[in-house]
């Protein structure tokens, strides 16, 4: 459990630092003249280039039978991505920002929820991840009340709220250094029957799992970078403090369901709360297609995090409960590389649609992709 703990400060602290400086970067790039179709080009490659190397980095890590190094290693390149923030003038250096920060965390992100699978017993996995995900997201709420804090009392305080987030980046990394490795806990090779892990071979893994893959891929498709949740607001008359008052009320239910979520799932099963997760996701985004009243935003953001304290830890919980058991890192990380490749297309059409047919299309086209997932998940695992 300690390790547990460990990384959940770790975390904790990682996004202080993160979530001070995402919910100002589509407003903050507005002011540097970049247009919706960009913003979905810099958060498309960002958040794809996170995602497709958890593959590579959960594959190395069950190869070579160690996690706390490329835990280590990812989240000191994030931290690296804070200073490139801070520095950055033009939307071309956000988007090296944007990818440094990524990168660190499509290194780190597999091998560190690896280290959670293995810290803990099988009856109690969706709790440990509970309770990462929640000390993860106050971490995230602390940051944001720092950020909304800032940009209240100054004026032009986005550079300044971007040099504040490096402290916390640092100390995260500092943690990590605490966290002892069981080397007994990593599964070693066994001698019966591999699945290497390509597409090539697809067919070869566990049926739930295919399922399970190709769904999360449409969902992706819809699931365009919460960036545009924050030009619609700004566009429905909400101001840059206002936008943040509003991911921190996203990040406060998100911090509260994580961990009761967990602990529900270990007893009625991981994919009845996917069902509904990914229902609320579609519900949020059809309201978001429709909303013109500001009090409707604020119970959209509300739902918003519910959908993630019911998906985020248990999509893992449930890849580790049917993945190979010598392979629950690449499995994990597969996930995110599946995920990753339709994140480019997701946030970059959904820039394309805001800016060729208007803000309503690309929370049209989440929404019914939402909704369709919901429904496949239901009837096909």
């Amino acid at each position: 459990m300690s390790n547990i703990i460990i990384l959940g400060i770790t975390s904790l602290l990682t996004d202080v630092s993160s979530e001070m400086v995402y919910p100002l970067i589509a407003v903050y790039l507005t002011t540097l003249g970049a247009t919706p179709a960009i913003i979905g080009i810099i958060e498309g490659i960002a958040e794809s280039t996170a995602s497709l190397l958890k593959v590579f980095s959960g594959h190395f890590s069950d190869k070579i039978k160690k996690r706390k190094p490329f835990t280590i290693f990812g989240y000191g390149f994030s931290a690296i991505g804070k200073i490139f923030l801070y520095i950055a003038t033009s939307w071309v250096g956000v988007l090296f920002a944007r990818v440094f920060d990524r990168f660190g965390k499509g290194v780190r992100t597999a091998p560190r929820d690896a280290l959670i699978a293995e810290s803990s017993s099988a009856q109690k996995k969706g709790k440990a991840f509970g309770i990462h995900r929640s000390m993860d997201t106050i971490g995230a709420s602390s940051g944001v009340l720092l950020s909304w804090y800032f940009m209240t009392v100054m004026k032009d305080a986005y550079r300044t709220v971007f040099l504040i987030s490096i402290i916390p980046a640092v100390l995260g990394v500092a943690a990590l250094f605490l966290v002892k490795e069981n080397a007994s806990a990593v599964p070693q090779d066994n001698k019966g029957k591999k699945v290497t892990v390509n597409f090539k071979n697809f067919k070869l893994l566990n049926k739930k799992l295919q399922y399970f893959l190709i769904i999360a891929l449409l969902f992706t498709l819809g699931n365009s970078s919460n960036q545009f949740l924050f030009l619609r607001s700004k566009g429905l008359g909400f101001s840059a403090s206002d936008i943040i008052l509003l991911y921190l009320v996203y990040n406060l239910v998100y911090a509260f369901s994580s961990y009761p979520a967990g602990v529900i799932s270990d007893k009625i099963g991981r994919k009845k709360l996917l069902v509904l997760g990914y229902l609320f996701y579609g519900i949020v985004y059809l309201g978001f297609a429709v909303a013109k009243a500001p009090v409707t935003i604020w119970v959209l953001f509300s739902l918003y995090g519910l959908y993630m304290g019911l998906t985020d830890g248990i999509e893992k919980a449930f890849i580790s409960d049917v993945a190979p058991q010598e392979q629950k890192a690449t499995m994990i990380g597969l996930h995110a590389t599946i995920v990753g490749i339709g994140l480019f297309p997701a946030s970059l059409i959904a820039g394309i649609l805001w800016t060729k047919i208007g803000p309503v299309a690309p929370f049209l086209m989440g929404g019914v992709t939402g909704i369709v997932s919901a429904v496949l998940l239901l009837v096909l695992i």
